[in-house]
C-alpha cells in the first residue's frame, strides 16, 4: 500500500485560505491607501492656505501691510507654520515674513488649484520619499475672492504628519485584515473546510481498510449544497465498494472451493472415461447400444469440467497492440478452429488482403477461434437439415471504427441464449456448455477498446466486433 500524504501545517487549505484572504484584503487597503494618503495631503495644505485667507482679510483692512506690527503678524505666521505669506490681487503682492526667517534661493512648489487625482497622489509619494524642503504653497483659500494665496514653509512638518498617518493607516489594515481574515476564516470552516476534512480523513481511513464498516462517513442529511451531495455520494460509494468487497472474498473462497472440487471431479470423469472405452469393446449387443451416449455424456462432462478449470485459471494482461492483417489472422483462426478446410463447410474470408488495424494479435485471434468454433459446432449439428452450410468473416471500415463481422447461415441461437449471451456459466446456446466462450470474448473486445455485439439476421448467426481504426 502507499503511504499516505497528510497535509502539513502551512500546506493545508485552512492556512491558504486565510492567508489568500488576508492577502487580497492587503491589496485591496494598498490601492485605497495612496488616494487616501494624497488626500490628507491636500487637506493639511488647504489648513495652511486657510491661514492665508485670514492674512488677505488682514491685507485688506490696513492701507498699508509694512504698517502692521509685529504682535499681529508673527502669531498668524506661527499658527501657519509658514516662513511668509504672499498675498497677490489685481498686479499687486504684498508679503508679510518673520523677522528672524532666512528666505530660501530654490522652493518647491505645491499648486492647490490643480485637483487631478494622479498628480495629487504622485505629489503625496514625491513628499514621502524626499521630504526636507521649503515648499511653496499656492493657492485661493475660501473667501479670498480672486486672491492668489502663497504660503512659503519648511516641508518637514508635512512629512512627519504623513508618516504618522500612514503608520496608522497601515496598522488599521493590519487589523482589519486580520480581523476579516479570522471572521471569514471561521465561518468557511464551518461550511466548507471542517467537511471536506472530515471527507479526507474518512477516504484516508477508509483507504486503509476499506472492509472495515465502520469507517463508512454519515453524511448530513440537512445539507443541500455541494458539499453535502459530496458526502451523501461518497457514503453511497464506500457502502457499494464494502459490499462489493466482501462478495469478492466469498466469491473468491467459493472459487477456490468449487476449484478444487472439479479438479477432483475431472480426475474421477478421466478414469471413468477410460472404463468407458473399455466397456465399449465389448461384444454385448445392450452395452454397445448403450455405450455411445454413456462416452458423449462422459465427454461433455469432461469437457465441462476442463472449462471451468480453464476459466478459473486465465489470467487478463494488458493487451499489447500491434499491426494486424486481418484476413491472414481471420483465415489462421479459421484452421484453428477446425473450419477452414472442412469437408461440408465453407469458410468465405471476404476481408480484403491490405486491411490493417492495430490491436492485440493474440487476443483478437482467441475471440475469433471461439466464434468459428461455435459457429462449427452449429452447423454440424443442423447439417442434416440445411444445405450449403457457410461461415462469413468481413469488415467495413467506418468513420473512427472498423467493424468486423462473423456470421454463419445456421438454424441460430434459441432466446434462452440471446438473454444472456455474454454472461459466464449463462449464455450457452447449446446443453452442457458453460457459456464461458462469449464471456472471454466479450472481455478481450473491450480490453482491446472495441465492443462486440450480436447482430439481428433473418437467418443463422452474426457477431459484430468494432475495433477503434486509432
Amino acid at each position: 500500500m502507499t503511504d499516505r500524504v497528510h497535509a502539513g501545517p502551512f500546506s493545508g487549505l485552512s492556512f491558504k485560505l486565510i492567508a489568500a484572504i488576508a492577502g487580497v484584503i492587503l491589496l485591496v487597503e494598498i490601492a485605497v491607501f495612496f488616494p487616501s494618503l494624497a488626500n490628507f495631503r491636500a487637506g493639511w495644505l488647504d489648513d495652511r492656505l486657510r491661514v492665508g485667507g485670514v492674512a488677505v482679510r488682514v491685507f485688506d483692512a490696513v492701507p498699508d501691510v509694512t504698517d502692521l506690527p509685529v504682535e499681529i503678524t508673527e502669531p498668524l505666521l506661527q499658527s501657519a507654520g509658514a516662513l511668509a505669506i504672499v498675498y497677490r490681487r489685481e498686479g499687486q503682492s504684498d508679503l508679510i515674513s518673520l523677522d528672524a526667517a532666512m528666505m530660501p534661493e530654490e522652493t518647491h512648489t505645491a499648486d492647490m488649484r490643480d485637483r487631478n487625482p494622479l498628480r495629487l497622489i504622485a505629489d503625496a509619494v514625491d513628499t514621502m520619499v524626499s521630504g526636507g524642503r521649503t515648499l511653496r504653497i499656492v493657492g485661493v483659500p475660501p473667501g479670498a475672492g480672486d486672491a492668489v494665496v502663497e504660503v512659503i514653509m519648511p516641508e518637514s512638518p508635512l512629512r512627519a504628519d504623513m508618516l504618522f498617518y500612514a503608520g496608522n493607516i497601515a496598522m488599521l489594515s493590519l487589523i482589519i485584515a486580520g480581523v476579516t481574515a479570522f471572521a471569514l476564516y471561521v465561518f468557511a470552516e464551518r461550511l466548507l473546510i471542517g467537511p471536506l476534512r472530515r471527507l479526507t480523513g474518512a477516504v484516508l481511513a477508509f483507504g486503509q481498510n476499506p472492509e472495515n464498516g465502520r469507517l463508512i462517513i454519515r453524511p448530513n442529511k440537512n445539507r443541500k449544497d455541494e458539499i453535502g451531495v459530496l458526502e451523501r455520494e461518497f457514503s453511497q460509494t464506500q457502502e457499494e465498494l464494502f459490499t462489493m468487497l466482501r462478495q469478492r472474498r466469498h466469491l473468491a473462497d467459493l472459487g477456490l472451493a468449487v476449484s478444487k472440487i472439479n479438479h477432483d471431479l475431472r480426475n474421477m470423469l478421466t478414469s471413468a472415461q477410460l472404463l468407458s472405452d473399455q466397456v465399449a469393446t465389448l461384444d454385448d449387443p445392450k452395452v454397445q447400444r448403450l455405450a455411445p451416449r454413456l462416452v458423449n455424456t462422459i465427454d461433455k462432462a469432461t469437457e465441462f469440467a476442463q472449462s471451468v478449470l480453464d476459466y478459473g485459471r486465465q489470467q487478463s494482461r494488458p493487451p499489447r497492440p500491434a499491426p494486424v492483417d486481418l484476413r491472414a489472422l481471420g483465415t489462421e483462426a479459421s484452421v484453428a478452429a477446425g473450419l477452414a478446410g472442412h469437408p461440408h463447410i465453407v469458410f468465405d474470408n471476404r476481408v480484403p488482403d491490405d486491411l490493417v488495424v492495430t490491436v492485440d494479435p493474440d487476443h483478437l485471434a482467441r475471440v475469433f477461434i471461439n466464434i468459428f468454433k461455435n459457429a462449427r459446432e452449429a452447423l454440424e449439428t443442423a447439417a442434416d437439415t440445411m444445405t450449403s452450410p457457410t461461415v462469413t468473416f468481413s469488415a467495413e471500415p467506418r468513420e473512427t471504427t472498423l467493424r468486423l463481422t462473423l456470421a454463419d447461415n445456421g438454424p441460430g441461437l434459441p432466446p434462452r441464449a440471446r438473454e444472456n449471451l455474454f454472461v459466464a456459466f449463462k449464455g450457452s446456446a447449446r446443453s452442457g456448455g458453460t457459456g464461458l466462450g462469449l464471456a472471454i470474448a466479450r472481455e478481450l473486445v473491450e480490453a482491446n477498446g472495441g465492443t462486440i455485439a450480436l447482430a439481428e439476421t433473418e437467418k443463422g448467426t452474426a457477431f459484430t466486433i468494432d475495433l477503434p481504426l486509432r
